[in-house]
């Protein structure tokens, strides 16, 4: 092999430009030398004088190195490199003109001129030998041995002169035989522009590829790519984790000779696309897509990517998270329950401490007393806060409904379902809380299915089979003695013992009256302001507050918050607390002020002041405005009873008292 001559570039770094190497042979080398300092400002080119095996060879070993970008040549070697090399091979072919310059060359030596040319004949010969009065014999070879044939044949038939290669040039002069080289100088230079032009699209190319690659490894998924062939393109950094080989193990080989189960043949073959699939690799599972890569609408490769099995977990419970947790969210926290009663402190103390775990609390109490309240608290302060906070009551919805609205249901479970099914309200909670208010008046059927849900930790749709992992913290709550029902048979004992883990009783207002106090003014506060009122609540509530703090309050804090509104209603349109007239209250809650009529009195007979009740007290004061002997008319009591009787409504101390004061 000829040492290479290389033309460096002077004006930039020689790797900033296109790197092209000229394969040829002696005779076609010397008119590429004459040529290529042209273009020493636009790429660095070396030449290299070898032929047949040894172009082969010294291809292999550009490809291996990397350093070029293009290889130039012609003839026999440019044919041979093309069928062997990946590099891209330009070959320098003569152009029409190129032909007829070389005849009329030959002309000047004899009448009568071989060509001799690899593997095919050139056809416009026979078009142009009669204009140049020429006698012209085609030869075609493919081996240095052809050649040889050729010039004997030729030799034999009186030609003295051939047109060819180089090769054939240098071999034809050294049988004796004048050779003319069928190149010309503008047939190299159009050989160094189209090289120049595809080193620098394939440079392009090889920045969008080193992009693209850019992009694979940093996918959190394992990609792999193959050509029409099912040959290995392309493969990220995980894959080659997955699949424990090196990407120059893989590049350029079958698929399936690199792993069996990761087939693409069926894609490929154009049949439908394949997404979702489970596939199991060293024991890991996968969900596999293989998809097709269509270019000009033919498939032209294909592309198969696997995620890892929990990660798609985790993204559908984000997901699930993210679509639901604007829709179902917990809005109080402990820092909002007023009450400071001994018994209601002891509840909050409990609930605080169970909000700490994520074990299944079971909220005891009447209705009314505030059970949602707490279990909205515990979820904000448990770790499960910010995820979804889904309540449901078990007592508001038919058998079929319930059982639909929790469990969710496939695509034509039952007439009328919703196309594609829809989640139930356990997969809409996952990953934060369900609230089951008034469990013990679920059926008996949906215990069982719920049992099974606490249990498994997973669901199956109505009209299903697949279960679907949920991750949900349950808290239930009930105004009924669960462990009655259940020796009544009406509950389920193994799921009475599933949600009695930790419980938590809250006592009912009427249990708690040091409660009501802030609770009315803080439920009036809001009430007032929400209707635009800029009244004082406690101002306003001062005259009622002996009758609120003695009420039963049978529906205890809803009850107190209905009557804060109803209150708020009737006074928002005053500006002054002195201008209230509170015989409007009296007559618009029958429940806190009893009608005088409805007391069982003998107007004759005088009562003890501790036998009237305070509500009738005040609301008969309230009905006669303030006067005291209208109000005890109303009473069917004298003045001094109804006095006596203020009296212990704003000082308990002096019920013993037996003075009659003076009026």
């Amino acid at each position: 092999m000829q040492k290479g001559v290389v033309y460096p570039s002077r004006a930039v770094a020689a790797d900033a430009q296109p790197r092209i190497r000229v394969i040829s042979y002696t005779g076609l080398s010397r008119l590429i030398h004459a040529v290529v300092p042209e273009y020493k400002l636009r790429a660095d080119i070396e030449i290299s004088d070898v032929v047949f095996d040894n172009a082969v060879a010294m291809g292999h070993e550009l490809e291996r190195d990397g350093g070029t970008d293009v290889i130039i040549s012609a003839g026999a070697n440019a044919a041979i490199l093309r069928s062997t090399l990946s590099l891209p091979v330009v070959t320098i072919k003569p152009s029409g003109y190129d032909v007829l310059l070389a005849l009329l060359k030959a002309r000047r030596y004899a009448e009568r001129v071989g060509i001799v040319t690899f593997r095919e004949p050139i056809p416009e010969i026979e078009q142009v030998k009669e204009m140049l009065r020429i006698e012209v014999s085609q030869r075609t070879y493919t081996t240095v041995d052809d050649v040889a044939e050729c010039f004997r044949a030729l030799a034999d038939a009186g030609f003295k002169v051939i047109v060819g290669s180089s090769l054939v040039v240098d071999l034809a002069e050294r049988a004796g035989i004048k050779g003319i080289l069928v190149y010309t100088p503008a047939s190299v230079k159009q050989a160094i522009e189209d090289a120049i032009e595809i080193a620098r699209v394939q440079r392009l190319e090889a920045q969008r590829y080193e992009q693209l690659n850019g992009v694979l490894r940093h996918l959190h998924e394992a990609v792999l790519a193959v050509d029409a062939r099912e040959q290995v393109i392309a493969i990220n950094p995980l894959m080659e984790r997955l699949i424990d080989k090196a990407a120059d193990e893989v590049l350029g080989h079958r698929l399936q000779d690199v792993m069996t189960e990761l087939n693409l043949g069926a894609v490929l073959e154009g049949h439908a696309q394949e997404t979702g699939e489970v596939v199991l690799i060293k024991g890991q599972t996968y969900v596999a897509n293989r998809i097709a890569i269509r270019e000009h609408g033919k498939i032209s490769g294909a592309l198969l990517t696997l995620q890892d099995a929990d990660t798609i977990r985790k993204a559908d419970g984000n997901i699930r998270i993210q679509q639901r947790v604007r829709q179902f969210a917990a809005r109080y926290r402990f820092q909002q329950i007023l009450g400071n009663s001994p018994a209601f402190q002891r509840a909050l103390r409990a609930a605080e401490r169970y909000a700490r775990t994520d074990s299944t609390v079971l909220i005891t109490g009447e209705s009314g007393t505030g059970k949602e309240l707490f279990a909205q608290a515990i979820h904000n302060a448990n770790q499960r806060r910010g995820h979804p906070f889904v309540a449901i009551n078990c007592a508001a919805l038919p058998e079929s409904l319930l059982e639909s609205e929790l469990f969710g249901y496939e695509e034509g479970a039952f007439t009328g379902s919703r196309k594609g099914g829809r989640a139930g309200l356990f997969e809409t909670a996952h990953t934060g809380t369900i609230f089951l208010d008034e469990i013990g008046d679920m059926p008996l059927s949906l215990q069982t299915r719920l049992l099974r849900v606490l249990q498994e930790k997973e669901v199956v749709r109505l009209g299903g089979a697949r279960p679907v992992p949920v991750d949900v913290r349950v808290i239930a709550a009930t105004h009924r003695n669960l462990a009655d029902l259940v020796e009544q048979g009406k509950f389920r004992s193994d799921l009475y013992y599933r949600l009695n883990i930790l419980r938590l009783h809250l006592p009912p207002l009427r249990e708690r009256p040091e409660d009501v106090p802030p609770l009315a003014l803080q439920l009036l506060h809001t009430s007032l302001r929400r209707l635009g009122s800029s009244l004082p609540a406690d101002q306003v509530l001062a005259p009622l507050m002996p009758v609120l703090r003695s009420y039963g309050w049978p529906g205890n804090v809803r009850e107190l918050e209905n009557i804060a509104e109803r209150i708020a209603a009737m006074l928002c349109e005053y500006g002054c607390p002195s201008t209230i007239d509170y015989g409007v209250i009296s007559d618009e809650l029958p429940e806190l002020f009893p009608r005088p009529e409805t007391i069982a009195r003998d107007e004759n007979a005088d009562l003890p002041a501790t036998a009237l009740d305070d509500a009738a007290v005040l609301g008969a004061i309230t009905r006669a405005g303030g006067n005291r002997q209208a109000a005890a008319q109303l009473l069917g009591v004298s003045r001094t009873t109804l006095w006596r009787r203020m009296r212990l409504l704003t000082d308990p101390i002096r019920e013993t008292e037996r003075e009659t004061p003076h009026l």
